[in-house]
């Protein structure tokens, strides 16, 4: 049974997120033997509008298309103050009444939100904007470490490469494993991270502290992380009590000393592993953890995924 798509498009949209959803259900699915999807692209108006790429799309359909449409996309929104018109709300929550598949991709979940198709749902949008989302949509159940989020008919992404797993996944849910892998392997792409992987997030600690001391501490530590580190030595070379010393650590950081020294070791086990040059029983040396295990299962619950599911997505010689 064939499955009609229709993917939203509008004045400076990401052209990365529309053209994710027309690969997946479009050019890929067409290439690789896939039939069961009839792919259209639409706007509010069906005239010209331009990407935030600089270029311009013509689409065919107008928003009469999302009537009649199984799968509904909407493409990262373009600025989250941004509300959806009152016909684009109305379409929407039309589509999702008569229970057709309601997508938001990245900051797609804003237009979702603002409809209210979210509340009192589970949702995830790009780590970046979590605060402002939750701030704007408190009644949404935000979840900031998946990758994907499925709540009845409606589906969320994470921001960029999460939106070609979130596709992936609807592609899996109706047509399943066997044509999903077939068109991943044509995209060269994986295909399948699950929903409840984590997000693949930066969380860089600010260059500048406010205090050139704990800086310089703080540079000292991540340059020799094998190294035992106790809160009342760190505290003796600061010339603090080990009280004010956690405090001064945390109001200039936002985190607690063990906090930052767990997130700089796992980050040093990250790239460690994208580098592919040592087993993971040597970073776990390296980066200054008492055991692989507890390596393991810090990068586990931080990342969400294992030391050497890591190495596999992000190096190609890796090794278990």
């Amino acid at each position: 049974m064939t499955q009609t798509v229709a993917v939203l498009a509008f004045d400076q949209l990401s052209s990365f997120h529309l053209a994710v959803p027309c690969m997946v259900f479009g050019d890929a699915a067409r290439s690789a033997g896939i039939r069961e999807f009839q792919l259209q692209v639409c706007s509010e108006n069906v005239r010209a509008i331009h990407s935030s790429s600089g270029f311009g799309i013509v689409p065919e359909y107008g928003l009469d298309a999302l009537a009649s449409a199984d799968i509904l996309i909407i493409p990262s929104w373009p600025h989250p103050a941004i509300q959806p018109s009152e016909a684009l709300r109305a379409a929407m929550y039309s589509a999702k009444e008569r229970g057709a598949l309601i997508v938001g991709l990245c900051l797609g979940a804003y237009a979702l939100a603002a409809t209210g198709l979210l509340d009192n749902r589970q949702a995830t949008t790009h780590w970046a904007y979590m605060e402002d989302f939750h701030q704007r949509f408190p009644m949404v159940q935000l979840q900031p470490d998946v990758l994907y989020q499925q709540d009845g008919n409606v589906v969320t992404s994470a921001g960029t490469a999460a939106a070609i797993d979130c596709c992936l996944f609807i592609v899996r849910q109706y047509l399943g494993a066997e044509q999903t892998n077939r068109l991943a392997r044509l995209m060269v792409t994986a295909p399948h991270r699950s929903g409840g992987q984590a997000q693949f997030i930066e969380l860089p600690v600010p260059e500048r502290v406010g205090d050139k001391k704990l800086a310089l501490l703080m540079d000292d530590i991540r340059a020799d992380l094998a190294a035992p580190y106790s809160i009342d030595l760190l505290a003796q070379r600061m010339a603090m009590s080990r009280r004010t010393f956690t405090r001064h650590f945390k109001a200039l950081t936002g985190q607690s000393v063990g906090q930052w020294l767990l997130e700089q070791r796992l980050r040093y086990c990250q790239t460690l592993l994208e580098q592919g040059r040592e087993s993971i029983e040597q970073i776990s040396i390296h980066a200054g953890f008492n055991t692989v295990i507890s390596m393991r299962q810090n990068f586990r619950q931080r990342f969400g995924v294992s030391p050497s599911e890591w190495r596999k997505t992000f190096c190609e010689e890796g090794k278990g």
